[in-house]
């Protein structure tokens, strides 16, 4: 009986392309429809756009045909007229970048990080000649990510900007910044390329990585390698982040 009860109060999403997807509808708009996925009612909020859906079946059993929005019209059917300065929009129902309305807002997340540094190569020699350092270097710094995007199968654009401050147990202040592009899965893996800055130089950073979730809260871990002339350095780092108002 409660399996019965399950099954008829989902809602049944009927893509354009013959996909079926058991849902919960949470919302519809002119151009969007919302929802989460049945199978995971703690998940994310999805969004796709009503000219990718045929029809919703809802859990009462009526079915609802999914007609996109037309093109606005003025008084006298005329089609409207572009803005002063701007251009018409498309009369012919199609789409251009910049004309329809984002699919998915933007999520800040922010959160401390430590890991530590691993110098190799002819870096070591460098670093212990003119800096005095060992080749062993704590970090410590802070994680400032902005989701662009998620896909509704889960894969997310991201953008990171991690400045670290490397050395303090050595009695030294070295500081970096960290700006990666990157992807990640809907599991959790995620991989991003960008520059690292520090005072002395300026390479590309690779960074691999996964997240775990526990209460809202995300805890990051990256493995990170900076390649360079002579030697490359290698990064290990955790930490914990939670999404910014």
């Amino acid at each position: 009986m409660l399996i019965s009860g399950l099954a008829q109060a989902q809602d049944l999403l009927v893509k354009q392309n013959g996909e079926e997807v058991q849902v919960k509808v949470v919302e519809i708009t002119p151009t969007l429809i919302t929802y989460k996925r049945f199978d995971n009612p703690e998940g994310p909020l999805i969004s796709v756009y009503k000219s990718e859906v045929f029809m919703i079946r809802y859990a009462n059993g009526s079915k609802e045909i999914i007609t996109p929005q037309q093109p606005q019209q003025q008084a006298g059917g005329l089609p409207r007229q572009a803005p002063p300065g701007g251009v018409a929009p498309p009369t012919d129902g199609s789409v251009v970048p910049g004309d329809a309305n984002p699919a998915f807002d933007p999520v800040h997340l922010s959160g401390p990080r430590i890991g530590i540094t691993v110098l190799t190569g002819a870096v070591v020699d460098k670093a212990k000649d003119e800096f005095s350092l060992n080749p062993f270097l704590t970090q410590f710094g802070w994680q400032f990510e902005t989701r662009i995007f998620r896909l509704p199968n889960g894969t997310s654009g991201l953008f990171e900007i991690v400045p670290l401050i490397g050395g303090l147990e050595q009695g030294k202040f070295i500081p970096s910044v960290n700006g990666l592009i990157g992807i990640r899965g809907k599991k959790g893996f995620e991989f991003g390329i960008g520059p690292n800055l520090t005072p002395v130089s300026a390479n590309i950073a690779l960074a691999v990585g996964t997240s775990f979730q526990a209460y809202g809260v995300n805890f990051p871990v990256n493995f990170a390698v900076v390649p360079g002339n002579g030697g490359a350095r290698f990064s290990l780092l955790f930490g914990f982040n939670s999404r910014r108002r």
